[in-house]
């Protein structure tokens, strides 16, 4: 939003090092010719050198530099005199950012009055304001400051309690304190206490007495209390509704404050002793705003509980021995710290020392601690559970994968949804239409049909109470920041009101198979052995052919050998090794040639797969029908019991090639034999396994009436075995890219809800951004993912995917619920207010229609956090 335009020139700004001391601020530079590691050293070089830089973050993949400096002691263009005294060209430079802490803007019109009271200003480029969180993102250029920031929103009524660039200085933000202890609510007992003496006196001694007579009014005991209550109780009021009117703003302040200076001046000019409708009005609805500030404050709580998971402060080990406690914000990256049993985490980092159990629910939402060694990630605001560790920084505070998640959760409610911008719209509409309503109940009847004045002009002022669509407009804002909010907790990340709405929405989700179902890394599942061999003297030979080799099915087959009791190795690997692609491996393994490979490059050295027999380590025959080998002619029969032989030649035996081999294919495995030259020794399945829960998901999501789709560029036989493992209705085998794109668009014109894509968040991506809504896997600590994707499941646990579903789906129940309850209390009431004899008073109105209806959204929303994924 550019202010340069501006109806009226701004006022002339403070020189920049006058008016802020001790504020840091940050600049964003394009350098585009800074494209490389030396590059960025000598930029770095030429901002060392200017006095008052903090801090420089260059990227040369990106051509731009980040700088925070003290701007009581430099400006921007020091900055880039800096940067251009290196020789490079600084071809753009980015406003500064700060936010503020707002936290009386509670609903829309609060938030109009703060934009307005911004609009114009020099040097404001852009203004963000977020009721339900009560805080102003402002961006900003030179010609201003922070501090003139501040001056401005609380010209428009609104105190400032904090931002974001005094915590960056060090400066102690105001603290904000409980909303039954403000300024306000005091003043409002004090109303409270002078209107209950002015019904005790009026209505209990019939105003007691007249103790003043002012321009021919006179005034009881019970007029001067009330107007008393009014005067107390109605400041704020009051105060709200002159700025509201002098940024001609007509919200509820403003009608308010029309309708107690209305009751006062037909009281004291007109003798129609409406003081104690003032004093009512003034009290209750200072009440109703104190309410509405509670339920706010209960919203704001959920998005703070995410702020405070991250420590404070961290043990860092110095270079020259012992350790510090610092501040988590001056921790480097490369800095190791010491996190010790029972604390928090306070940075992302990998483990260099030590192991443990580390809790990563705040970030990942896994509900059973994951143990962690050396060389293994961990996330800043996750509690070690056990062990000592040491952990060396990978991340700054500002980037850690909590403070993103953070960010991201605020960011979301400046994403508006459908609803919202249909309610701000209506709401724009319905004020108007309302205040018109309200001066006609009150201007018509006595007019038309010569009915009391004093009576209709209150039902008009009741109707002012009813023209303020506060609930209504909070009902979607609220009920987003909640399931948001809660999400995020769950180890969810929603980044957007509109995901959030749209996941609830869809009909169809389309899953990819790697990685998503199923692990994503291949395992070593069957071992067969041949002849007298175990699994062991099979795993021992694959091991030392497979340890050369650079093939993931190797990898699987290694691990597999390391972890199995009883192979012994000596590590050494084949003599000769050999990789024949497409085919398979082969070397020398004490002296002997050996291969391991596909069954096909086996037939064609000539072994026969048709005959073999199977028997357990101990020399006993097994069980035909589960386990079958093969050898080359007659090789392989001296370990074989006579009896086995035996049944062999009469009976005929199972074979390789048409039973064991295809069986184990067909239920999505790789199978690798294992042999000499003469004789086969045993094979290997590997599979890449469906995750422990992901049935159970799948039908979980079918449940809820939703079609389940599997995706995969896997072969037709692997996406057969995992789709009737899983339970999925549909699957698409042999897909590419682009594949996945059109079988996303197909299904999304196929549903009027649309269609969910769930993904890696990477090789994914563009069926991710094709899909009604986006959800990557594994998230946590992958940026790319988080920053593509439209919601990301921070763990591997595909078991969250029928979680985000019901979420979604109740929000958006919710949102319904709180809109039309809103909307159909306000009718019900204005319709009473109208019609003569049902007599909706000023205080059912102001309660009900106010304060009530708001703390019944506020609390429904929050409803939202009580839903739990399934353990």
């Amino acid at each position: 939003m550019t202010r340069a335009d501006a109806s009226e020139p701004p006022d002339e700004p403070p020189d920049e090092r006058e008016e802020s001391t001790s504020t840091s601020r940050t600049v964003d530079l394009d350098v585009p010719d800074m494209d490389c590691s030396s590059c960025a050293n000598k930029v770095e070089a030429g901002l060392s050198g200017v006095d008052g830089v903090e801090r420089i973050e260059t990227s040369p993949t990106q051509g731009r530099v980040a700088v925070t400096y003290d701007g009581s002691r430099a400006t921007a263009d020091d900055v880039t005199d800096g940067v251009e005294g290196a020789g490079y060209e600084v071809a753009g430079t980015s406003v500064s950012t700060v936010t503020f802490d707002v936290p009386d803007m509670d609903c829309s019109s609060c938030a109009d009055k703060v934009t307005a009271a911004l609009d114009g200003r020099a040097g404001i480029r852009d203004v963000s304001t977020r009721p339900t969180s009560g805080t102003v993102r402002v961006e900003y250029d030179d010609d201003t400051t922070v501090d003139a920031l501040r001056d401005a929103i609380e010209s428009a009524g609104y105190d400032v309690t904090g931002n974001d660039a005094d915590a960056a200085s060090g400066e102690d933000a105001t603290g904000t304190e409980s909303v039954w202890r403000s300024t306000r609510a005091k003043k409002t007992y004090a109303g409270a206490v002078f209107l209950t003496i002015g019904l005790v006196a009026q209505f209990g001694f019939d105003g007691f007495a007249t103790v003043a007579t002012v321009l021919g009014a006179t005034f009881t005991i019970a007029d001067v209390a009330f107007l008393a209550a009014t005067a107390s109780a109605g400041q704020a009021i009051l105060r709200g509704g002159y700025y509201s009117a002098r940024n001609r703003q007509l919200d509820i302040d403003f009608l308010m404050s029309a309708a107690i200076v209305a009751a006062v001046t037909a009281s004291v000019g007109f003798g129609e002793h409406l003081y104690f409708e003032a004093a009512t009005l003034a009290v209750l609805f200072s009440v109703s705003e104190l309410l509405e500030g509670y339920a706010m404050d209960r919203t704001r709580n959920s998005l703070q509980e995410l702020v405070e998971l991250s420590p404070d402060e961290a043990t860092r080990k110095r270079a020259a021995g012992g350790t510090e406690t610092v501040p988590v914000e001056d921790l480097a990256v490369g800095d190791v710290v010491v996190v010790k049993p029972g604390e928090k985490v306070p940075a992302d980092g990998v483990v260099v020392d030590g192991d443990t159990a580390i809790n990563q629910a705040p970030v990942t939402g896994e509900s059973v601690p994951v143990d962690k060694t050396i060389g293994d990630d961990v996330y800043a605001g996750t509690i070690n559970e056990a062990g000592y560790v040491e952990v060396e920084v990978r991340a700054e505070a500002s980037d850690s994968t909590l403070s993103r998640i953070v960010s991201l959760v605020e960011d979301a409610e400046a994403n508006q949804t459908e609803r919202e911008q249909f309610v701000e719209r209506f709401a724009n509409y319905y004020t108007p239409v309302m205040v018109a309503l309200a001066i006609g109940v009150a201007v018509v009847p006595p007019v038309a049909f010569g009915a009391p004045w004093t009576e209709w002009f209150v039902n008009g002022i009741t109707m002012l109470v009813l023209a303020c669509p506060c609930a209504f407009v909070i009902s979607t804002p609220v009920s987003v920041v909640s399931g948001v909010t809660a999400a995020a907790r769950n180890g969810v990340l929603v980044k957007g009101g509109n995901h959030l709405e749209a996941m609830g929405d869809v009909d169809a989700i389309a899953i990819d198979k790697t990685g998503t179902l199923t692990k994503g890394e291949l395992t070593v599942t069957d071992v067969v052995p041949l002849g007298d061999r175990t699994e062991a003297d099979v795993l021992r030979c694959a091991r030392g052919l497979e340890s050369k080799s650079e093939h993931p099915i190797a990898d699987a087959i290694v691990a597999a050998a390391d972890g199995a009791v009883g192979v012994d190795h000596d590590g050494s690997g084949a003599d000769d090794f050999e990789s024949v692609t497409g085919k398979g491996v082969t070397g020398a393994l004490h002296g002997t040639a050996h291969y391991a490979g596909k069954p096909a490059w086996f037939d064609d050295l000539g072994f026969e797969l048709e005959h073999a027999h199977v028997v357990d380590g101990a020399g006993e025959h097994a069980e035909h029908a589960e386990r079958s080998g093969g050898a080359r002619g007659d090789h392989g029969r001296a370990g074989v019991s006579a009896e086995v032989t035996d049944l062999c030649d009469r009976h005929g035996c199972l074979n390789l090639a048409e039973e064991t081999i295809p069986r184990l294919q067909r239920e999505g495995k790789t199978v690798i034999l294992v042999g000499t030259e003469d004789e086969l020794e045993g094979l290997v399945a590997v599979a890449d396994e469906v995750r422990p829960g992901a049935r159970q998901a799948v039908s979980a999501l079918q449940a809820f009436g939703l079609e389940v789709v599997m995706l995969t560029g896997d072969n037709e036989r692997t996406a057969a075995a995992v789709a009737e493992q899983v339970g999925v209705d549909d699957y698409r085998a042999g897909l590419l890219p682009e594949d996945k794109v059109d079988a996303v668009r197909e299904l999304d014109a196929k549903y009027d809800g649309g269609v969910a894509m769930v993904g890696d968040g990477v090789n994914d991506a563009p069926a991710l951004a094709t899909a009604t809504v986006g959800v990557a896997m594994g998230a946590a600590g992958t940026d790319t993912a988080i920053e593509t994707a439209d919601v990301a499941l921070m763990s591997d646990d595909v078991a969250k995917l029928p979680y985000l579903y019901d979420l979604s789906h109740r929000a958006n129940g919710v949102i319904r619920q709180n809109i039309y309850a809103s909307l159909g209390v306000k009718a019900a009431l204005a319709v009473g207010v109208a019609v003569p004899y049902v007599n909706v008073s000023l205080a059912l109105a102001v309660l009900v229609g106010d304060a009530g209806m708001t703390l019944g959204v506020t609390g429904n929303a929050l409803r939202l956090g009580r839903i739990k994924p399934d353990a």
